[in-house]
């Protein structure tokens, strides 16, 4: 459901996490006072616990942890026990209860430059998600305006290359709202000026159709050398098709074109 791009925030946003984390020395231990924390503790040191427990393999001991701290209002803790009811990751997967706690982080808000802001961005990413798609057996039911709403937040607020991309997308297929072809032409150049390939293949197909033949095969092709190997098969078959149609002249000044094409170009 989630494209790399999404992913790769995720695990930057864990690896970050585990990056704090470092700082507690030796294995974890279960969860008492004999390593050094407990219940009562603060929510950095249950949260630093916490992610020390996860790397070790010791997932019931980091989800404790972290649902402790999340109590006492920690907010990198609630993003990584919704990821894990989200992934069925130590806990049995619950879509829901990982809804309800991005839902708890979105609402909080953020403010400016806040270390909080990669969590609130990912919380908002996440819900659009399931808005899009719905959580089968609850009360989320689709709902496409609110996705693309989501979307544009994270889009406009913060240039959120996958948020822009995925409203791009939203917009081209009037999904939640009115289909607008030069609004989505925005989108997604602006997501691929932030470095997404999706977009980049998704804006080069759309150049190609308006007539721009070569300099949208340009961007298809190049997009494909950037593209992370979970989405190079739709990249590819764009690509492919527009390649088949276009006349020979076309196809070798996109060649020549796409070994120069960068993203913000």
């Amino acid at each position: 459901m989630l494209t790399s791009e999404y992913r790769s925030v995720k695990a930057f946003l864990l690896g970050l996490s585990l990056t704090l984390a470092s700082g507690v020395g030796g294995h974890a231990f279960a969860f008492d006072i004999k390593a050094g924390v407990t219940k009562d503790s603060g929510p950095f040191d249950l949260f630093k616990f916490g992610f020390k427990a996860y790397k070790n393999g010791q997932k019931e001991e980091a989800v404790e942890a972290y649902r402790y701290a999340a109590e006492k209002g920690h907010t990198g803790s609630r993003w990584a026990l919704a990821n894990m009811y989200a992934d069925g990751d130590g806990v049995t997967q619950n879509d829901f209860e990982a809804f309800k706690i991005y839902s708890e982080i979105a609402s909080q808000g953020v403010e400016p430059g806040s270390e909080d802001t990669g969590f609130f961005v990912n919380a908002l990413l996440s819900l659009a998600t399931y808005y899009q798609h719905g959580i089968p057996g609850s009360p989320v039911k689709v709902d496409l305006s609110q996705a693309r709403q989501l979307y544009f937040q994270a889009a406009s607020a913060f240039g959120v290359a996958e948020a822009q991309f995925q409203l791009a997308k939203m917009i081209l297929n009037g999904e939640g709202g009115k289909a607008n072809v030069q609004q989505a032409k925005k989108w997604l150049n602006a997501a691929r000026k932030n470095g997404h390939a999706g977009a980049m293949a998704v804006f080069g197909n759309i150049l190609f159709q308006e007539g721009q033949s070569a300099r949208g095969l340009a961007f298809m092709t190049a997009a494909l050398d950037k593209c992370h190997p979970q989405d190079c098969g739709w990249m590819q078959s764009l690509q492919e098709e527009a390649f088949s149609i276009a006349n020979e002249e076309d196809r070798r000044v996109a060649i020549a074109r796409a070994q120069s094409v960068e993203m913000g170009d």
